[in-house]
C-alpha cells in the first residue's frame, strides 16, 4: 500500500507530495469515483484493523495486525501522519509472528486534540491504558520522529513495561541539541527560512475536497489511506491536520522561537517535546535500543555524534544503524532495509 509522506521536519516545514505537480488540475470526475471506492475500502480496513480505547485523556484510535499471542510492538507515528504510516512493515511483522499496535495520538488520524493541556507523557499514559486493556504486560515500543520521543517518554514513565525501544530519527537526543549549537543569527536565519506563513490549506468544505487536495496524481488507485488524514471539525468543515501547528507550538515564528529559547512559554505538548533529555532518561539504560539514523545534507536531526556516543556508553544495549542519503523518514525511503533491520533487532532483543 502506498503511503502519503507528510513529514514535519522541526527545522523545515515542507508538505511533500512525492511526484505530484500540485499546480496541475486533477480529473475531478475520476477523483470522485476514486473517493467513493476509497470510502468503502477505508471502512473495510477499519473493520478488520481499527479500534478505539477510552483513556483518561481522550478516545484514542489505533490499528492492529497479527495474532494477539505474538510478541507485541507498539508503534507511534511521526508529526502530521498517523497509524497508517506503518501499514507496509506492520504486515511483514505480523507474518513473522508479531502483534503490531499502531496508535493515533492527539490531533492525528481519528484521535482528536483533548480539551485540556496534554504532553508527550500523557500519550505515554494513554499507551499504558491501551496495553492494560489488551492485557499486554510488556511490549517493544517504537516510533518515528516525534513518535520516537514519545517512545522515550514511555520508557521513562513505565520502564518495566518495555522489552526494548525502536527510535527512528527521534527520541535518542534532546530536541534542541543542534539549535543550541548555532549562533542566534544562524537560528534566526533558519526560522525565517521555514515559511510558516506558507503552510498548505487545511480546511475544506467537504471530505471530497480534502481528499482531492492530498491525492497523489503521480500514483493510481483509490489511495484510501488518505482518508485517515481527514477529519470533521466542530464547525462542520473538513480538516487535514487542522490546529496541529498551534498544538505543536509551531504556528508562527514567535512560537517557534519560544520552542528554542523559552520553552515554558510554549504549549504543554510543545514544551514537553523540547524538554525531554534522553541523556537523563537513559542514564541507567537496561533494555535494548535500536537507533535508526538517517544521514544527508537535508538531515533535520544531525545527531550522529550524539547517537554514536550513546552507543559507546551502552554497548550491550544500543544498536546504531546509519542510513546514507536519507533526509528523515527511513521506513518510507528504504522500506525493505528498514523492515529487515527492525526484524533482526526484534529477534535478537527477544533473547536479551
Amino acid at each position: 500500500m502506498r503511503v502519503l509522506l507528510i513529514n514535519l521536519s522541526f527545522f523545515l516545514f515542507v508538505l511533500q507530495l512525492h511526484g505530484q505537480n500540485i499546480t496541475s488540475k486533477p480529473d475531478t470526475i475520476s477523483l470522485k469515483k476514486n473517493y467513493i471506492l476509497a470510502k468503502n475500502e477505508f471502512q473495510l480496513f477499519e473493520k478488520e484493523h481499527g479500534a478505539f480505547v477510552q483513556t483518561g485523556n481522550i478516545l484514542m484510535h489505533y490499528l492492529t495486525w497479527g495474532n494477539r499471542s505474538g510478541t507485541p510492538l507498539v508503534w507511534i507515528h511521526g508529526s502530521l501522519t498517523n497509524a497508517y504510516e506503518c501499514v507496509q512493515f506492520a504486515e511483514k511483522l505480523a507474518v513473522e509472528g508479531y502483534f503490531v499496535i499502531a496508535i493515533d495520538y492527539y490531533g492525528h488520524g481519528q484521535t482528536p486534540i483533548p480539551p485540556h493541556e496534554v504532553s508527550l507523557y500523557h500519550v505515554a499514559d494513554d499507551i499504558k491504558v491501551l496495553m492494560d486493556t489488551l492485557l499486554i504486560k510488556k511490549a517493544f515500543i517504537g516510533g518515528f520522529s516525534r513518535g520516537g520521543y514519545i517512545s522515550t517518554a514511555f520508557y521513562d514513565a513505565y520502564p518495566n513495561m518495555v522489552y526494548g525501544l525502536v527510535l527512528e530519527d527521534g527520541g535518542s537526543v534532546a530536541f534542541n541539541s543542534y539549535n543550541h549549537l548555532l549562533s542566534p543569527a544562524e537560528v534566526e536565519k533558519k526560522i525565517q527560512s521555514i515559511g510558516l506563513d506558507q503552510l498548505p490549506k487545511t480546511l475544506f468544505d467537504s471530505e471530497l475536497e480534502a481528499y482531492c487536495s492530498i491525492y497523489d496524481m503521480s500514483e493510481t488507485g483509490t489511495q484510501f489511506e488518505l482518508l485517515s488524514w481527514i477529519s470533521k471539525t466542530t464547525q462542520g468543515k473538513w480538516s487535514v491536520g487542522n490546529d496541529l501547528m498551534l498544538f505543536f507550538n509551531m504556528a508562527n515564528i514567535n512560537q517557534y522561537r519560544d520552542l528554542i529559547y523559552n520553552t515554558t512559554r510554549a504549549s504543554l505538548f510543545g514544551e514537553s517535546m523540547a524538554l525531554i533529555e534522553p541523556k537523563i532518561i537513559f542514564r541507567n539504560l537496561c533494555v535494548p535500543v535500536l537507533i535508526l539514523d538517517p544521514i544527508s545534507e537535508e538531515d533535520i536531526f544531525p545527531f550522529e555524534k550524539e547517537n554514536s556516543a550513546l552507543q559507546k556508553k551502552h554497548p550491550g544495549f544500543v544498536k546504531h544503524i546509519l542510513y546514507e542519503n536519507t533526509a528523515h523518514n527511513i521506513h518510507f525511503s528504504h522500506p525493505r532495509k528498514f523492515a529487515s533491520d527492525l526484524l533482526d533487532f526484534l529477534s535478537l532483543a527477544k533473547t536479551h
